[in-house]
């Protein structure tokens, strides 16, 4: 007989009324019946996390007024009543004190990107997920979608020969103008260096950047030649960002995000090329991984067509041609997260990518407001 197979509990720290990416992590949390959201402190008002308790259903006791209250009143909870997991959807300053006093309280935890606002932050998360034994996810979530899985896959097969060439884009245009200023609280968090670290848009989107870089190509950036610029007047942060990539194996690499492209709306994009052959993949098109080769045809593949890696199949939901996006993504995240609580073998951006990211944001900013032609980015602690 099958044992029957229990939602696991989650709680949440931010992510109430007026917050975008809460809403978007409790969607693909939910997906595949493998989380149940029981518990938040969903603002620093205490009002406002009851009533945003209240519009999700949540019982009234459990929608508490700080994360210290939540941490707390979870512990003190029965083992099978109280919180598995804590989703941290926050501005990047409270990740660090949040993250760690969860995983210390023996919670595991799923936290937005970037990892903190600082390396030294990074590693004490790292350090009191070592010691608490729990695990710790981050919302790189462009990794989750297939065909970057596909991508990943044929990249490390050797399908292209050995890489050379990596080249990945980020573009929006959303603070072109002084929104920041003007009471956009999405914007306003983003370019507070006390909310957000030392990258603005460097931390926000190219870590997203980088993080895909070095997931699908496989390889290790070791070095950055990089330009940092502020286009609007009186921001504190920057919100534009260039980088040139030299990798481990001595591929070459360029790195573009932006958030003052006016117009974009979305724009990640993946190009890699080795000896044979290159790929590219875009996230506004993500059911479509385009091949092209020195002795043949391109080839365009698609999301639930012929020809994919079984690894990729698992992570799709429906057939081809019936779209799936950036909860589907998410919610392959959270679905590996919930498999190795549960004991089981998968994949999902921790905490070595997170230090990844943090050193990656370090040396952009020291290389940028310098005039060294290249940083390091330390191995090692961040492997």
């Amino acid at each position: 007989m099958t044992a029957t197979r229990h939602p696991l509990r989650l709680g949440m720290a931010g992510g109430g009324e007026g917050a975008f990416i809460g809403a978007v992590h409790r969607k693909a949390a939910a997906l595949d019946g493998d989380w149940r959201l029981v518990a938040g402190a969903f603002s620093t008002d205490a009002d406002r996390s009851r009533r945003s308790g209240a519009a999700l259903g949540l019982d009234p006791a459990r929608a508490y007024a700080s994360i210290d209250a939540l941490i707390a009143g979870e512990a003190a909870l029965p083992a099978d009543e109280r919180i598995d997991a804590l989703a941290i959807v926050t501005p990047n300053h409270l990740h660090a004190p949040m993250a760690i006093a969860a995983l210390e309280a023996g919670f595991h935890v799923f936290c937005e990107k970037p990892m903190a606002i600082s390396s030294d932050e990074a590693r004490a998360i790292a350090a009191a997920a070592e010691a608490s034994g729990r695990r710790f996810a981050l919302a790189f979530t462009y990794s989750g979608y297939p065909l970057v899985e596909e991508a990943r896959v044929r990249v490390a097969r050797g399908d292209l020969g050995a890489i050379r060439l990596v080249q990945v884009e980020y573009l929006q245009g959303w603070l072109s103008l002084p929104i920041d200023g003007e009471g956009n609280k999405q914007a306003a968090w983003r370019t507070d260096p006390a909310q957000a670290g030392p990258g603005g848009c460097l931390g926000d989107i190219g870590t997203h950047a980088f993080h895909l870089a070095e997931h699908v190509s496989g390889l290790r950036v070791e070095a950055v030649a990089a330009d940092l610029a502020t286009h609007v007047a009186g921001r504190r942060l920057d919100d534009d960002v260039g980088a040139l990539l030299r990798f481990n194996n001595g591929a070459r690499g360029l790195l573009k995000a932006s958030q003052v492209a006016a117009g974009e709306e979305n724009g990640l994009k993946l190009r890699i090329h080795g000896e044979r052959g290159g790929l590219e993949w875009a996230q506004m098109e993500p059911n479509t991984l385009t091949l092209r080769w020195l002795d043949r045809p391109a080839e365009t593949i698609r999301a639930g067509g012929p020809g994919l890696d079984p690894r990729t199949g698992a992570l799709l939901r429906t057939p081809s041609g019936h779209p799936e996006g950036y909860i589907e993504a998410f919610a392959n995240l959270y679905r590996a997260f919930a498999a190795t609580i549960r004991g089981e073998d998968a994949w999902y951006p921790g905490v070595g990518d997170g230090l990844r990211t943090m050193a990656f944001i370090d040396a952009i900013v020291a290389n940028a407001a310098s005039d060294r032609k290249w940083t390091t980015i330390p191995s090692g602690e961040t492997e």
